[in-house]
C-alpha cells in the first residue's frame, strides 16, 4: 500500500479537468483540494470525472 500525502501529484483526466473548469474560478482551489483529498482517501493515483462528481455530491456543491 502506498502512502499518499499532499505533495503527491495526482493526474487529472481531461474529463475531470473539464468538470473542474465548470466550477466558478473563485471556488476552484478549494474544490480541487477536496477532490484530491477524496481521491487520495480512495488510494487513487488519478482524478476522474466520476471522482469529481462524487466529491460534488459528498460536499453538497
Amino acid at each position: 500500500m502506498r502512502n499518499f500525502n499532499l505533495t503527491d501529484d495526482l493526474y487529472w483526466t481531461p474529463q475531470a479537468q473539464a468538470k473542474l473548469r465548470m466550477i466558478p474560478f473563485f471556488a476552484r482551489p478549494q474544490a480541487r483540494q477536496k477532490v484530491e483529498q477524496l481521491a487520495r482517501a480512495a488510494e487513487l493515483e488519478e482524478v476522474t470525472a466520476e471522482i469529481v462528481e462524487q466529491a460534488r455530491i459528498e460536499f453538497g456543491q
